[in-house]
């Protein structure tokens, strides 16, 4: 992934502001797979449709963010609740 050491330095939460870094890569297949069989949901709700090549985990390790295309989709309502995905 292209994200440089610089951006994830100054990357946070939008929500809380606490650090992320990057997601291990078994979480992401896990969230793919679930994202395959349509049963991820994101913080709005809203089913996710398209898979992610990365992702950037809160410090807490409650909350992922996706990156999609090299680009971290740092919404609120796009983050991704770890412990209640399947």
């Amino acid at each position: 992934m292209a994200l440089s050491a610089d951006l994830l330095e100054i990357l946070c939460c939008p929500e809380d502001r606490t650090p992320v870094a990057l997601a291990p890569d078994d979480l992401i297949a896990r969230l793919n797979a679930d994202i395959a069989r349509g049963a991820l949901k994101n913080k709005a709700g809203a089913v996710v449709q398209e898979p992610m090549q990365a992702g950037l985990l809160r410090k807490d390790g409650a909350v992922l963010y996706p990156v999609r295309d090299d680009i971290p989709v740092m919404l609120v309502e796009e983050g991704i609740l770890v412990a209640s995905a399947a």
